[in-house]
């Protein structure tokens, strides 16, 4: 059964919610294949968007430099080359990730529209959460007071996204320690936390559904999948 969680206009496409907690990647990263598939297949099939947290884990993009590694790539147990974009990252609980499936025939055909977007998102929950959120001209991600707090990394085929972005709100943030997160050596990387102790994820998830159906005009539609 499906049932709105967040009012919108009665024009707004619907965008399918799988609200989970935490989630190993190699699982989440199946089933965003098979949504990706289904929707190459079937356009038609609204979008998606998948929020969740992951147990530690490495992940590389698809051309990531295995230099911006601290560790032995051959040892390390959590550690996955994917489709992305962009450089290493680290995901940990406490890190609210999102991965939005999305047609972008029925948003806009343009990648740096798309990204520019995600970006939007994250910044509208800084904003909220009563932070000032900016970007750093020729990279992607968000900062606040020059530590990156949300990372983003995507893949588009035929139009359809995968992957996504991750914001750290609570996570402990000694993983990052062990790379050179996102190919940038000269910018720390921090959390919500940092400076709004106590803050939780529970929180800023119904925050970020409510900038992420403003910021892409759609109506989040929970599922119970």
């Amino acid at each position: 059964m499906l049932s709105p969680i967040i009012p919108q206009n009665l024009n707004a496409q619907p965008c399918l919610l799988f609200d989970w907690g935490q989630v190993p990647y190699s699982q989440a990263w199946e089933i965003q294949q098979k949504l990706v598939q289904e929707r190459r297949e079937n356009p038609d099939l609204p979008d998606v968007l998948i929020l969740l947290e992951h147990p530690p884990v490495y992940t590389l993009g698809l051309g990531s430099k295995l230099e911006f590694l601290k560790f032995d790539s051959e040892t390390q147990p959590e550690l996955h080359r994917v489709e992305r974009g962009g450089e290493v990252t680290y995901h940990c609980p406490g890190q609210l990730v999102g991965y939005p499936i999305l047609n972008l025939r029925r948003h806009q055909q343009d990648l740096h529209w798309y990204l520019r977007q995600l970006e939007e998102v994250l910044l509208g929950v800084l904003e909220v959460c009563g932070l000032k959120g900016s970007r750093v001209p020729g990279m992607t991600g968000v900062w606040v007071d020059g530590t990156k707090v949300g990372a983003i990394g995507i893949k588009v085929s035929r139009w359809i996204t995968m992957h996504g972005f991750a914001l750290n709100v609570c996570p402990d943030l000694a993983g990052f320690g062990q790379i050179v997160p996102c190919g940038i050596p000269d910018r720390p990387v921090g959390s919500l936390e940092q400076f709004i102790p106590g803050i939780e994820v529970k929180t800023v998830r119904s925050i970020l559904l409510a900038e992420f159906a403003r910021v892409f005009a759609v109506e989040i539609v929970r599922s119970n999948v």
